[in-house]
């Protein structure tokens, strides 16, 4: 192959943009999860005739990581916004990105927790329902904080359109 005269030089880049989470992108990983998380109980237990336990290491690690995006958020928003400090271009999308990503696998999880509590409606007078039901609710109610710290990240990474 010969390289023309406009061959050896570098294509510039293109500008991209990424936008911040849609709502209905939020809302399909969400119901994706409480479908998922419904089905997990019935199907367990045709396959092993158990149903799986919701553990409290899981649902404690969830709000551990919302609580780190959260404080990345009001750090970012802080630098940002209120200091007006400049962020390199790279991290600023680093961090859009985790937000994103963030955003979308809490909605997952979420909706699966709340799913499998759902799982169990109107057999909450056996002890270990009850129990499930309750750390469900609350791996649910971890990944909904996940979703909103993750939304204040993206909010924090904005920029005004003059900003360089």
């Amino acid at each position: 192959m010969s390289l023309g005269p406009d061959d050896d030089e570098e294509e510039p880049e293109p500008a991209g943009h990424i936008g911040t989470t849609r709502p209905s992108s939020l809302i399909g990983f969400a119901v994706l999860g409480l479908v998922i998380g419904w089905a997990l109980r019935p199907l367990a237990i045709r396959l092993n005739g158990v149903a799986p336990t919701v553990g409290w290491l899981p649902v404690l690690t969830l709000l551990f990581v919302a609580v780190v995006i959260g404080s990345v958020a009001w750090s970012t928003y802080r630098s940002i916004h209120r200091r007006h400090e400049t962020l390199q271009p790279h991290h600023a999308v680093n961090r859009l990105v985790l937000a994103k990503a963030c955003a979308l696998a809490g909605a997952l999880v979420a909706g699966g927790y709340f799913g499998y509590a759902l799982s169990w409606l109107g057999l909450t007078d056996v002890e270990l329902a009850r129990q499930r039901v309750v750390r469900a609710l609350v791996g649910g109610g971890s990944g909904v904080a996940l979703v909103i710290g993750s939304l204040l990240l993206e909010r924090a990474c904005r920029v005004r359109k003059n900003d360089p």
